[in-house]
């Protein structure tokens, strides 16, 4: 296959007549300076060792406004191993930052030196105490430690918005608070103990015995510096006052200073220090939590007032009855909402200009306590006017809804912004007590200076959050946005006595205003902590705090007009979690800042033609294309169709007619596929899997490893033949499934067998028995419902592999070949159509709708189609499930969840066993069909998390062939259909 550059060298990019001002140097077409690549291998290994070009500028942006482009990125295993990097820097008078989940709004995860990477190796949690305490890794994901905490009623305390993607080293070291956050569930209140690496390289775990003497041998003038400061604190009663005040609400502007009036010993000071630090004190290489109780019952009510002043007044009373949250939000998100999410009420595209909208959560121990509490929410609403009636919501489906609008706020905002406008998201803190007129008096400031004036966040805290669009690029736009900043620093510290920065950190953009919130010797104070600790100045160069003037106006990314389905992105990372080539390539986000850096070069730039060789296989080879990204982007930028898009484009006309006639004749294809896995089957079985192995990389090396399957590992037997549905024998020698239609006339349903499992069966460990069209079948019956295959169905496939592959015509003619077919064998829609395969499913449901025309699409949309674990579902009530499993492990996977049936399969998977264990990491496997075949790293970067947390559990279900052959790849364990499991557990007298 060509790659990109060689088939259309403007394809990508849409270079610039000339060059943009936040353009990459050209010169870093060669990637990392020889000496450092060459120093950092020598340290680290090759593998550890990011310097392409591609690498650097993937990794120069985050969440925040800013940009910086490392000079190389280092993805080290070992506490060690990030000593050893600290000490090179040190000695080559480089600077380092170290980066997570990189969703800091604020800078922090940023560097021009060496970027110290520790999320890809640094997963890994153990639950304690009965999950009273979490034991984890700076890359794991909150919302991952929140799904591991579930299933003992407990979750960490820190709740931003960015959960779903932010890591436990940025939420600790960043001081994150977020929706349900109250001040004795923030990470400085609930770190119960820590491991860290100094600057100079000293390593301390908090729960040694003697770490306090190991702290103060290994970093001596930091530990008697720091007792030093807290006696001249303790010394000053206003001093110790001020501090005190400071932080009696959210407060991360600079060091957290109560450190040093909460600690006792050099270590206990510096353990409280590091929360907050913004990773420029030193790497927090795992820490332990304690742990809150989840409620038992929770429910949402949505409250919506005329304006911003009612709104506030509100806050002030319903915060009296105990929350666990109250969010406030401009009405327009909601409108917004309603029109690109299905399940949001239809009533939100009413809600006028101007109003505001808040979502109550209640925490209870039953409903009957929630609804009461609903009703006082109702009595206190109602002499503000709510718009709409106020109700509490207990079902999980609404409230994942409504958090992930609440979620998406910040990406709302800045969706919006005017073009060529850069966004600077602000949060601020204010006392409770005068947050009505505080937050009165920021919008007013806001409009003052030709800002949106939307103030929304965390009301039940006082903390507010805001975004600035503004034009950094011209002078008139920096004199603008810094005329803000210093009326905005005069409202909040000498008016009404809040904190300049509540949750985010300082970052860059705060750094300059540390000294105009706290002082002169609080500051100085500041500065000899980072000077104690670091003396080499290492870590996070200007962030926090600064000597460089006007650091905040500097470094701006400027996003270029790039392609209309990524220029949305607001970079947040949101999607990164999710994407199965997260721990092999890239990400989503690095895809779409690789191509926006393409765009800002000028035409024949040397750095556009080395980023577009390296985005071939970085970006789109090794892209999954299963629109993981879309379902967690709050916006929905789906990545995966932009990067078919691209192999569409890289098709030739010849490659195009093929596509065509291998689809024309697809019965005989899948034919041939089926000999060959049947041949395959045989070289397993007499030379094993490494064997196997072995002769297809043999074949790859010699044909192309873009066009012929690996084996990675053990391989399905071929399938069985479909059963027929006229009562003959099998070709096989068996006889018809018992309970089989003869004819759509006998049938409930029709049976679409998916291609996959026409050519794939059983796993090789798996006792061979019936398929899984005789299982589906026989179940079907059992219920009283049974299901009828039609003889042509051999041939029919869904068009998912051409529309991956990016052929579009040979796409939607096999589409519309089964379109028709479908509405032949359904009668026009009479009879509900059932598919065996999640994937496939996917595709006849939300897929081959945008495709058809005219009167087809007229008739299609009388068809009912159901994926078989949905169908599974419904036969439950005329089922007898004999003796439930102890446990069954789930993969729902993500066609899924695009389906929205993952909770069906869940309540399935419930029906058959006493538990039901869903690993936290459960997204794409990277399959995606046969892609994880062609390039088997994809599957093991997908999995890494989830073959960690599989659990003892006797069976291992999944919906989706090809998923569950690259699970048994990736964990050993024999995935199968759950319908499988469900044929064997309601058999009579079973």
């Amino acid at each position: 296959m060509r790659t990109l550059f060689e088939h259309d060298p403007a394809l990508l990019g849409a270079p610039s007549p000339q060059s943009r001002p936040d353009r990459v140097d050209p010169r870093l077409a060669s990637g990392s300076q020889p000496w450092l690549r060459e120093a950092l291998v020598d340290l680290l290994g090759e593998e550890l060792v990011l310097h392409r070009a591609s690498d650097l500028v993937r990794y120069a942006s985050d969440a925040s406004p800013y940009r910086h482009v490392p000079q190389a990125v280092v993805t080290p295993r070992t506490a060690e191993q990030v000593a050893a990097v600290l000490r090179l820097c040190a000695q080559r008078g480089i600077t380092a930052t170290l980066r997570a989940g990189g969703t800091s709004l604020s800078g922090q995860s940023q560097c021009d030196g060496v970027l110290i990477d520790v999320r890809q190796h640094w997963g890994g949690m153990t639950v304690e105490d009965g999950g009273e305490l979490l034991r984890a890794r700076p890359g794991v994901v909150l919302q991952h430690a929140n799904s591991v905490l579930a299933r003992h009623g407990r979750r960490l305390g820190p709740d931003p918005a960015s959960a779903s993607a932010a890591c436990l080293g940025g939420v600790v070291a960043n001081n994150s608070a977020g929706m349900r956050c109250r001040m004795e569930r923030s990470a400085y209140a609930t770190l119960r103990h820590v491991t860290f690496v100094t600057p100079n390289g000293t390593l301390v775990n908090t729960e040694d015995p003697d770490a306090e003497q190991i702290f103060a041998q290994g970093e001596p003038a930091l530990a008697r510096g720091l007792m030093e400061l807290r006696e001249e604190i303790l010394a000053d009663e206003e001093l110790t006052a001020l501090l005190r005040r400071k932080y009696s609400i959210r407060n991360t502007t600079g060091y957290t200073m109560k450190a040093l009036l909460d600690g006792t010993t050099p270590l206990e000071i510096f353990k409280r220090l590091l929360v907050g630090s913004e990773g420029t004190l030193a790497f927090i290489a795992e820490v332990v939590m304690e742990t809150i109780e989840v409620p038992a019952a929770a429910g949402i009510c949505w409250v919506h007032l005329p304006d911003t002043s009612t709104a506030v007044d509100f806050v002030g009373q319903v915060r009296e009855l105990g929350p666990e949250a109250v969010e406030m939000m401009m009405s327009t998100s909601l409108v917004t909402a309603a029109g690109r999410m299905p399940d949001a009420p239809r009533a939100w595209l009413d809600l006028p200009e101007g109003a505001v909208s808040i979502l109550v959560e209640f925490g209870g121990q039953s409903e009957d306590e929630l609804h009461a509490l609903a009703e006082q929410t109702r009595r206190v609403a109602e002499p503000h006017g709510p718009l709409l009636p106020v109700e509490i919501r207990l079902d999980p489906g609404f409230q994942r809804m409504s958090w992930k609008v609440r979620s998406g706020l910040s990406s709302d905002l800045a969706l919006n912004k005017p073009a060529g406008a850069v966004n600077v998201n602000e949060d601020v803190a204010f006392p409770v007590e005068v947050l009505g007129q505080a937050v009165r008096d920021l919008a007013g400031l806001l409009r003052h200076h030709g800002f949106n004036d939307q103030v929304v966040g965390h009301a039940a805290y006082g903390n507010m959050h805001f975004t600035l669009a503004t034009h950094l690029d011209t002078e008139q736009g920096r004199a603008r946005y810094a005329a803000f900043m210093e009326d905005f620093v005069h409202l909040v510290v000498d008016v009404h006595h809040g904190s300049l920065k509540a949750e985010h950190g300082t970052g860059l953009n705060m750094a300059p205003f540390v000294e105009r919130e706290w002082g002169p010797r609080i500051t100085q104070m500041m500065w000899r902590i980072r000077e104690l600790a670091d003396p080499n100045a290492v870590l996070g160069k200007d962030v926090l705090l600064s000597h460089t003037p006007g650091i905040h106006l500097k470094d701006f990314k400027l996003d270029p007009v790039a392609h209309p389905m990524i220029d949305g992105c607001v970079e947040c990372g949101f999607c990164e979690p999710v994407c199965p080539s997260r721990n092999v390539t890239t990400t989503p986000r690095q895809r779409i800042v690789l191509w926006r850096e393409m765009a800002r070069q000028e035409a024949g730039s040397p750095l556009t033609t080395a980023l577009q060789q390296q985005y071939q296989y970085d970006a789109v080879e090794t892209c999954a294309v299963d629109s993981s990204c879309a379902h967690a982007c709050p916006y929905g930028i789906d990545t995966g169709a932009v990067m078919k898009e691209l192999r569409a484009r890289q098709t030739t006309p010849a490659g195009r007619r093929l596509a065509s006639v291998v689809g024309q004749h697809w019965q005989w294809a899948e034919g041939a596929a089926r000999v060959a896995v049947g041949a395959a089957d045989v070289v397993q079985q007499r030379a094993g899997a490494r064997g196997l192995a072995a002769l297809t990389g043999l074949a790859r090396r010699v044909i192309s490893p873009d066009l012929l399957p690996s084996v990675p590992g053990p391989m399905p037997r071929p399938a069985r033949r479909l059963p027929r549905a006229d009562g003959t024998s099998q070709p096989d020698g068996t006889s018809q499934p018992e309970g089989a239609a003869s004819g759509p006339g006998q049938a409930t349903a029709v049976y679409f067998p998916a291609c996959v499992n026409r050519i794939f069966g059983r796993d090789p460990d798996t006792v061979q028995g019936m398929g899984l069209a005789e299982a589906l079948v026989r179940v079907s019956a059992r219920a009283g419902r049974p299901l009828w295959i039609p003889e042509d169905v051999p041939g029919q496939c869904c068009g998912t592999p051409w529309a991956s592959k990016g052929y579009v015509a040979g796409r939607d003619e096999r589409q519309e070949a089964l379109a028709r077919a479908l509405l032949e064998w359904s009668e026009q829609g009479r009879l509900p159509v059932v598919v065996d395969a999640t994937s496939c499913s996917h595709a006849i449901i939300q897929e081959i709708p945008k495709h058809l025309g005219g009167d087809l699409a007229e008739r299609w949309s009388r068809l009912r189609v159901l994926d078989a674990t949905q169908w599974a579902n419904e036969l439950l009530g005329s089922l007898e499930v004999g003796t439930r499993l102890p446990r069954i492990t789930l993969h729902a996977g993500c066609s899924a969840t695009h389906l929205g049936i993952t909770d069906a399969m869940e309540s399935l998977c419930g029906a058959l066993a006493e538990t039901v264990h869903v690993p936290y990491s459960s997204a794409c496997c990277g399959a995606a069909g046969d892609r994880g075949l062609l390039h088997p790293e994809l599957v093991e970067s997908a999995t890494r998390q989830e073959r960690d947390d599989l659990g003892d559990s006797q069976v291992f279900v999944a919906a989706n062939r090809t998923c569950e052959m690259a699970l048994r790849q990736a964990t050993g364990k024999p995935f199968e259909s759950v319908i499988f499991t469900l044929e064997r557990l309601t058999r009579p007298g079973d």
